[in-house]
């Protein structure tokens, strides 16, 4: 056979196998997916002061000794203030 002939061969070959790929792949977009049960967020407790209270906050670095040495770790509180 001929360079030609083996080219058009395998050619022929590769369209044959892509079309029957295709349909397969278009199968599986039609299939219903199971999706994972959402997920409810966490109550959260809602704080509305009433007038004059304001939060008052303060944050430092904080020294701390860990394994692989001393790290500066934040800190921060907040609280709530009359005035």
């Amino acid at each position: 056979m001929s360079m030609k002939s083996h080219v058009f061969v395998f050619g022929f070959a590769a369209l044959l196998g892509a079309a029957t790929v295709v349909p397969s792949l278009a199968q599986t977009a039609q299939r219903p997916r199971h999706h994972a049960p959402p997920r409810y967020a966490r109550p959260y407790i809602e704080i509305r002061p009433q007038r004059l209270l304001y939060r008052h906050c303060a944050d430092w670095l904080e020294l701390q000794h860990r394994p692989s040495g001393p790290v500066l770790y934040p800190q921060y509180r907040c609280w709530w203030v009359t005035g």
